[in-house]
């Protein structure tokens, strides 16, 4: 069987697309996610998706940045507690529904953790974060239904 002939989706040679996903600590005080916002924005870092989920006594912001570099940088200089995750980011088109790729996923009885939508962008499409049990078998799956995984590449803004 020739190279060509082989399929993209086996477990040894495929890894799914994946963007990193920043989980920041912060106390629950007054303006601490503007002074996060802020320093991303001072890093010349876009945000491209955000999620606060709030205690009495702290939050817990997930964000996706266009670059993580950039992010982790900018979250180190602020001193701020954070945590790293791969996540897959799928965009939503056409028949490729959210209840197209939920309903993918139970199939393979794979898990999600947690979703949230990235922020709008010039495209039309929706995009959405999604927390899974295993990145690449969930990639692998939604690559054979058509969707669209994206990378960290594809969330860079133009200027």
């Amino acid at each position: 069987m020739s190279q060509a002939a082989l399929p993209l989706e086996t477990a040894h040679g495929y890894s799914a697309p994946t963007v990193t996903q920043f989980s920041v600590f912060l106390t629950n005080k007054v303006g601490k996610l503007h002074d996060l916002v802020e320093a991303l924005e001072k890093a010349h870092c876009p945000l491209c998706a955000i999620a606060v989920h709030e205690a009495s006594d702290h939050a817990v912001v997930r964000i996706i940045t266009a670059s993580a570099n950039l992010g982790r940088n900018a979250l180190l200089n602020q001193k701020l507690a954070f945590t790293e995750r791969d996540v897959l980011v799928v965009e939503l088109s056409g028949n490729r529904t959210l209840s197209h790729l939920c309903l993918s996923l139970l199939r393979a009885e794979l898990s999600i953790h947690f979703a949230y939508p990235l922020m709008i962008t010039s495209q039309r499409d929706a995009r959405i974060a999604l927390a899974v049990d295993d990145l690449t078998l969930a990639g692998q799956i939604l690559r054979r239904k058509e969707f669209r995984l994206l990378g960290e590449a594809d969330l860079a803004m133009p200027i």
